[in-house]
């Protein structure tokens, strides 16, 4: 059976995204992922301190921060102290960067860059020396007296990423919609990655990230996850959209504001036609999440972590718990 994950961006109180984690863990939800963008959400490592508290099973961790505007030795810092507070409940997802840096007008990371970044984070996490690229200098985390474990999960759609994802990391975060085609392309290409390390598929965790909508009027549910699918869908993907829905990736890509990342009402929302959100989301009905899901199952992925989305004010606690009785087939 699939394990569950949400991706929760922090756009409540911090009181409340510690509400969400313990349903999650409830509900027998394996992960939660925070969104890390601090110009638009709260604080993402002071959430999932503050949610660890009083949890037991749970993992936490980042979809995604990023090695800019988290300097490596503050990364490695964090999640040294955050496994040793959880016990080793952790997962720390990285990518190039995106809103956390676009809003500033900072561009991402080269993949050269992303990789030394991680080289240096496990360095730390062995109780390393690694340099500072700027100064040059060389530092370590002092405290440790000891390895600490921490897996690394990159965050990947585009094929280059997913290759080396497949190389490199722990785990992967894909996010490259829910339509069979894209999946098995990504997942290919990570394999191809995997290769090159001498290992496979079986050795990574992956996690299938997708925004979510699940009610009883599936054109509400369709509206709500389409800011989100705007942003997959403008992304270069391991398997190519129908020629037909160019035009209108090209005109969200013109129009897409960071600052309204991932807004259920942002304005390059309503640019994404249904065609789109059918092969990025998993939004519609109880019975059709359902039938997606199970097309998704036997294709190999070993988590769904979903994104949920509700209207601004609205609380997000249904839709976990809706995914929830849908994985575990409880329909009725």
């Amino acid at each position: 059976m699939l394990s569950m994950g949400a991706g929760l961006f922090p756009t409540e109180p911090t009181a409340a995204m510690c509400a969400y984690v313990r349903l999650c863990e409830d509900l027998g939800y394996d992960h939660v992922w925070f969104g890390d963008s601090q110009n638009i959400w709260r604080e993402s490592s002071t959430v999932m301190g503050a949610a660890a508290v009083g949890t037991s099973r749970i993992v936490f961790g980042t979809g995604v921060t990023n090695a800019v505007t988290r300097h490596p030795s503050l990364l490695a810092s964090t999640w040294a102290t955050l496994a040793e507070f959880t016990g080793g409940r952790v997962a720390l997802g990285i990518g190039t960067g995106d809103s956390s840096l676009r809003t500033m007008g900072l561009k991402p990371l080269k993949l050269a860059e992303l990789e030394k970044s991680i080289g240096d984070l496990r360095a730390l996490f062995r109780g390393e020396k690694v340099a500072e690229p700027t100064s040059g200098a060389e530092y370590h985390l002092n405290y440790l007296s000891g390895r600490v474990d921490v897996p690394v999960y990159i965050a990947a759609s585009a094929p280059k990423i997913l290759e080396m994802s497949g190389r490199i990391a722990d785990g992967v975060i894909v996010l490259v919609g829910t339509a069979p085609e894209f999946i098995k392309g990504a997942l290919d290409t990570i394999e191809r990655g995997a290769a090159q390390s001498g290992r496979s598929l079986d050795d990574l965790h992956i996690v299938l990230w997708t925004p979510t909508a699940i009610g009883e009027d599936s054109t509400e549910a369709r509206d709500l996850v389409r800011a989100h699918v705007s942003r997959v869908a403008i992304r270069p993907l391991p398997a190519r959209v129908d020629p037909s829905l160019e035009k209108a990736i090209d005109r969200i890509r013109d129009q897409y504001n960071y600052y309204e990342h991932m807004n259920p009402e942002a304005a390059h929302a309503d640019l994404v036609p249904d065609e789109l959100v059918d092969l990025f989301a998993l939004a519609g009905t109880k019975a059709e999440c359902a039938q997606r899901l199970k097309e998704i199952e036997s294709l190999g992925v070993d988590q769904v972590s979903i994104v949920p989305f509700v209207r601004p004010g609205q609380s997000r606690e249904g839709t976990i718990r809706t995914f929830a009785d849908i994985v575990n087939g409880r329909l009725a």
